[in-house]
């Protein structure tokens, strides 16, 4: 515990190496990392620099080669397939770059998906869902399908979906990757509020320092080693900050110089 903030990730001496015929390589190399709720962490580094395995070890998609990872207080290094998928459907969120909403659902049906796993009543999913729609803004576009949203609004039902089991780790793959400046600045906005008005650990690795300066900590990941803890004045604002109003529409501000 750090104050009142529950450690949601703790990363310890975390390796890992893949096997490239007779070749060993090393993408993670004694990588530690803490993260706590109410925190939103960014890694930043270069393609290839291991961002995205460091979010699979945490998210228990892959396993390290050596080294302990906490998920909200459990070693899930030490879980079997069956009790990884539960603290995964539990206590873990993601959101990925591209989305992968299901194409044959609708946005409030997309969001259900992850519900259906626990058994959730029927009318219990459909009202989480939409509160769920509501909180990203896009409850008025739920009986659409995933092909008549915009970019924005798929993030959005995405992100809604990641929060279907109210999840105290959030883990972003690039997510504004795909995003005009504008739409990826409301999102980004989102997920600090989630991090500072829900109480969750948002962890989110991006090339953008958009998405890198509006986060409590930046975090450089260089050939494997969480190397250096940046400040958000190292990324250059732009002049337009995007967020969002109570009611979800664009608030545009323009710094000062």
């Amino acid at each position: 515990m750090v104050g009142n903030k529950q450690v949601a990730v703790d990363c310890i001496d975390v390796h890992r190496e893949f096997q490239d015929g007779s070749r060993v390589i090393k993408v993670l190399q004694g990588t530690n990392l803490s993260v706590h709720r109410g925190e939103f962490v960014a890694i930043v580094g270069a393609s290839g620099s291991g961002k995205t395995t460091l979010l699979n070890l945490i998210g228990g998609l892959d396993q390290p080669t050596s080294g302990t990872i906490l998920v909200d207080g459990e070693d899930i290094t030490l879980l079997d397939d069956e009790q990884m998928s539960k603290v995964r459907r539990h206590k873990i969120g993601v959101l990925f770059q591209d989305q992968h909403l299901l194409p044959i659902f609708t946005a409030l049906e997309n969001v259900e998906v992850p519900m259906l796993l626990d058994d959730v009543p029927a009318e219990e999913r459909h009202e989480r869902a939409m509160k769920l729609l509501e909180t990203v803004f896009v409850e008025h576009r739920a009986l659409h399908m995933p092909h008549e949203l915009s970019g924005g609004m798929r993030s959005r039902v995405a992100l809604a979906r990641a929060l279907a089991n109210d999840p105290a780790i959030l883990l972003c793959d690039e997510p504004t990757g795909d995003l005009d400046h504008k739409t990826g600045g409301e999102i980004i906005q989102l997920l600090r509020n989630l991090a500072k008005n829900q109480n969750r650990a948002v962890l989110a690795a991006t090339h953008d320092p958009e998405t890198a300066r509006m986060a409590d900590r930046i975090l450089l990941l260089r050939d494997g080693v969480l190397v250096d803890e940046l400040v958000g004045e190292f990324f250059k604002a732009s002049r337009v900050d995007v967020g969002t109003t109570k009611n979800g529409t664009r608030r545009e501000t323009v710094a000062r110089e």
